[in-house]
């Protein structure tokens, strides 16, 4: 079969599988491969390779795979951040440089737009980290309250071990190279993340614009990689997405479905889009489950 051929059967099985989003399957792999909303015995099908879901009021555990399983986080330890830096009181409207350190830090990661020089007021950098995951922005924000990144590292432990996280470990301020944990745990530091209504806004802005300050200031623009925050089909409060090889595709992801918030994590999933429709068939499932009115 020809490259032609090829791409038109990938496209028809794309658009067959997007007409069943609200069915039993979902398309959601890069090569529009479908799977299957619930597993035989009834359950979400999900293929994260750790994941759990959790009431955020009481604490029941409402779906679990693997939810202790040790794993690397990506990025999506960088809650800890945002955490140790409101906890020492971070001044939100002072300004922050960028430097070659942050660069150093920030070196293997994705594309940066936080230009070495320029700099930015601390909440900005807090939104650049937390909705686009830009990994100069930890070891500035460290920074900013007097952190070297060695030191910052040395908090986010510090708070694991605060929050009772007993295996969430921190070794890099970005989550590039290290930084593991659990899908129960993680679930859980979103929770006290969101506890704080700023970072708690930040985490379920969809899209901003930031400014730098410098002779030539420019604005930049920053969609939220949780892709779930914009689809629409499920009231998304908040979280933050990660990715590494060593981790694979995460998701840290708070919603409010019918009376009832949840928090959920989804930790290695193979592909970029798994994570989300994990998040979707999970939320279905526990929607299909509530009192019909």
């Amino acid at each position: 079969m020809g490259r032609a051929a090829n791409r038109s059967v990938g496209l028809i099985a794309l658009l067959a599988g997007a007409t069943l989003m609200g069915s039993p399957q979902h398309t959601e792999a890069r090569r529009g491969t479908s799977i299957a909303a619930l597993t035989k015995d009834g359950r979400p099908n999900v293929q994260s390779a750790a994941a759990i879901a959790i009431d955020a009021k009481t604490g029941e555990l409402l779906y679990a795979k693997n939810p202790d399983k040790v794993r690397a986080i990506a990025s999506t330890g960088k809650i800890f951040v945002a955490m140790v830096a409101r906890r020492k009181g971070i001044d939100l409207n002072a300004l922050t440089k960028i430097s070659n350190v942050d660069a150093k830090f920030a070196k293997g990661g994705s594309r940066t737009r936080l230009v070495v020089g320029h700099k930015f007021r601390n909440q900005d950098l807090l939104r650049a980290m937390l909705i686009a995951s830009d990994n100069r922005a930890p070891t500035a924000i460290g920074r900013a309250v007097g952190l070297s990144p060695n030191q910052l590292v040395k908090e986010l432990n510090l708070l694991a071990k605060d929050l009772g996280l007993k295996k969430t470990k921190f070794t890099d301020p970005s989550g590039l190279n290290g930084n593991t944990s659990t899908a129960r745990e993680m679930a859980r530091a979103l929770g006290v993340a969101m506890e704080d209504p700023f970072l708690a806004e930040i985490m379920g802005t969809k899209d901003t614009t930031i400014r730098s300050v410098a002779r030539k200031p420019h604005a930049i623009p920053y969609r939220n990689t949780n892709r779930s925050l914009h689809t629409g089909r499920h009231d998304v409060l908040g979280g933050k997405t990660g990715f590494t090889n060593p981790a694979g595709y995460c998701l840290l992801i708070a919603a409010r479905l019918g009376d009832r918030s949840v928090h959920m994590a989804f930790l290695g999933a193979s592909e970029k889009l798994t994570r989300f429709g994990d998040f979707g068939r999970v939320a279905s499932w526990m929607q299909s489950k509530l009192p019909k009115k």
